[in-house]
């Protein structure tokens, strides 16, 4: 199974590349580098590009030594049994593909994706992932297009995935000290254990879903015109995805705690964010309007 997950991620790396570069005159930049312990990745990278101000579409094919600290930024103890608790160390290998897109855009979404599989040296085994928006300034009909898509993609594996997986997405993407989700959402998942073949196929799908999720959108906004209004709210909303990054997920806690390389771990944050005190939208907004949704989550799908 690892080496099938390890097959499909690059498969996926290169056509989403192949997808993404007619937008941008700027050339992903391949970048291959060595594990701490084992293994390695491939990250490609477009950075200050014409469309994209940063795009990554990573590869990590990793192993080494997984702490008890590690394994509960991975799980919350809540969802751990005492014997997973307690103080010891596993052998890990993990094959993961992540992507993220900062549009130069103000009207072009954000996008976050990433689907990994994981083993455990005792014989435990899940995969996890997930594909989210982030907005800067919310359309509906994008919202609408992405979330539909998803859906269709979780449908085709169980009727109940896309319900559960939304309301996890809504749940996880959220910064509690801002009181606001940090997009529109998508779906996410972790610990899927059960069915393997089912599994994988269900992660593949999802994968295969990202770029007719996503491209409809740039097609959509980046040639529409936007001014100095739109991109100061674009650094503050990259602001708080900087914030949940750094503060609350638990891929960017896991990747520096077991020896990760940095620079693709962080190669998730926006090349520019900006923070102002006190500043709140002017009611009836655009801006206003997006916050909005921010704070009281949608059913879009």
């Amino acid at each position: 199974m690892r080496q099938r997950m390890e097959d499909m991620v690059r498969a996926a790396q290169a056509q989403i590349c192949a997808g993404l570069q007619p937008f941008d005159e700027r050339a992903f930049q391949q970048d291959a580098w060595r594990h701490a312990e084992s293994g390695g990745g491939v990250s490609r990278v477009l950075q200050d590009g014409t469309a994209f101000e940063k795009a990554g579409v990573n590869v990590a094919v990793v192993g080494g030594t997984l702490h008890e600290e590690a394994l509960q930024a991975m799980i919350p103890k809540a969802e751990l049994s005492a014997a997973e608790t307690a103080p010891r160390s596993h052998r890990f290998a993990a094959v993961g593909l992540s992507i993220v897109i900062h549009p130069r855009s103000p009207w072009a979404p954000t996008v976050h994706c990433n689907y990994r599989y994981f083993e455990l040296d005792d014989g435990r085994w899940w995969f996890g992932g997930g594909t989210d928006l982030t907005p800067v300034y919310l359309f509906e009909e994008d919202a609408r297009h992405f979330h539909a898509t998803l859906k269709a993609a979780c449908d085709r594996h169980h009727p109940g995935y896309y319900a559960r997986f939304k309301k996890w997405c809504d749940e996880y993407f959220y910064l509690p000290h801002r009181g606001e989700a940090r997009g529109v959402g998508g779906i996410f998942f972790d610990n899927l254990q059960g069915d393997g073949e089912a599994l994988f196929a269900f992660v593949a799908d999802c994968a295969a879903a990202f770029l007719p999720a996503y491209v409809p959108l740039l097609e959509r906004r980046l040639p529409l015109a936007y001014g100095e209004r739109e991109q100061r709210w674009q650094g503050l909303r990259r602001g708080r995805y900087v914030e949940f990054n750094l503060m609350y997920d638990r891929g960017t806690r896991f990747g520096l705690r077991t020896g990760g390389r940095v620079e693709s771990i962080l190669m998730s944050l926006p090349l520019l964010a900006r923070w102002e005190y006190g500043q709140e939208p002017e009611p009836g907004s655009p801006e206003a309007a997006t916050l909005e949704v921010l704070r009281r989550p949608r059913e879009w799908a």
